[in-house]
C-alpha cells in the first residue's frame, strides 16, 4: 500500500495513514481505505483505530489533483468521497480517530466520522475549511461532522470555517480526550478500546445502523443534486 498501513493485533485493527506527506485523500488513498475496512471485517476486528505519523493526520482532499479531472469525473470523485466517510461513519465496529497533528477538511471529516476522536494537545489545527475555500458543505459532509460537534459550535465550526486547537477542540466538546503533550495516543486508544471489548458486537452493528442509517440515506439520496451546486459554484 502506498498511502496507509493494516495491521491486527489482539482484536484491534489499527489503519496508519502514511504517504510520507500530507496523507492527503485520492483515488488511491479512497481504494487503500476500503481495502482496510474490507479487511477489518474480513478478520473479524472489534475496535479499529486510525492514526498517523506524528505532525500531519490528513490535510484532506487532493487539490492538485481536482482541478485535472473532469466534470464527470469530478462528480464520481466527490461520489467515492461520500460513499467511503459514509462506510465508516456507519462501521459495524467501534471505530477511534487517534493521532498527534494537523486534521484539514477531509482528515477532520474522517475523525468525526469516528465514534471516539483523541488529540495529542499542541500547535495543531483542526478545521472544516471548505466554505473558507469557496466550497460548498453537502448534507453528507454536515450530517458526519454534527454527530461529533455539539451544536452550540455549527455555525462557528462549519458556516464560519473556525481553526480549533486540540486544546480548544476538547474544551468545546468536540474532541473527545486531550492527550498531553509528548503523551502516547496510542497506548490511550488501545486502553479505550480494550474497554469495549465488553460490547457485544452484532448489537453494537445494529444499534449503530438504527441511530444513523436514516440520516445516513437521506444524505447520500441528496447528493446528486448537492453535487451540481458544489461543482458549479
Amino acid at each position: 500500500m502506498k498511502k496507509m498501513n493494516y495491521s491486527i493485533e489482539d482484536r484491534i485493527a489499527r489503519i496508519t495513514l502514511d504517504d510520507g506527506k500530507m496523507n492527503v485523500m485520492n483515488w488511491e488513498f479512497f481504494s487503500e481505505l476500503n481495502e482496510c475496512l474490507d479487511k477489518a471485517e474480513a478478520e473479524n476486528a472489534q475496535v479499529l483505530i486510525f492514526t498517523a505519523k506524528p505532525g500531519v493526520f490528513s490535510a484532506g482532499l487532493d487539490l492538485k489533483l481536482l482541478p485535472t479531472l473532469s466534470f464527470q469525473e469530478q462528480i464520481k470523485f466527490q461520489k467515492t468521497f461520500a460513499t467511503t466517510m459514509m462506510r465508516l461513519y456507519l462501521f459495524p465496529i467501534p471505530t477511534i480517530a487517534a493521532y498527534c497533528g494537523h486534521s484539514i477538511a477531509g482528515g477532520a471529516i474522517l475523525s468525526y466520522a469516528c465514534d471516539r476522536f483523541m488529540a495529542v494537545d499542541g500547535p495543531y489545527k483542526i478545521q472544516i475549511n471548505e466554505i473558507a475555500n469557496h466550497m460548498v458543505l453537502p448534507s453528507w459532509i454536515l450530517l458526519i461532522c454534527r454527530s461529533s460537534i455539539p451544536p452550540g459550535y455549527w455555525k462557528e465550526a462549519l458556516l464560519h470555517a473556525h481553526i480549533y486547537t486540540p486544546r480548544e477542540a476538547f474544551e468545546k466538546g468536540i474532541i473527545d480526550d486531550l492527550i498531553p503533550e509528548k503523551g502516547d495516543v496510542q497506548e490511550a486508544a488501545n486502553v479505550y478500546a480494550r474497554d469495549l471489548f465488553r460490547l457485544g458486537v452484532p448489537m453494537y452493528a445494529a444499534s449503530k445502523r438504527f441511530l444513523r442509517q436514516k440520516e445516513a440515506d437521506d444524505a447520500l439520496r441528496a447528493f446528486d443534486h448537492e453535487i451540481l451546486e458544489l461543482l458549479l459554484k
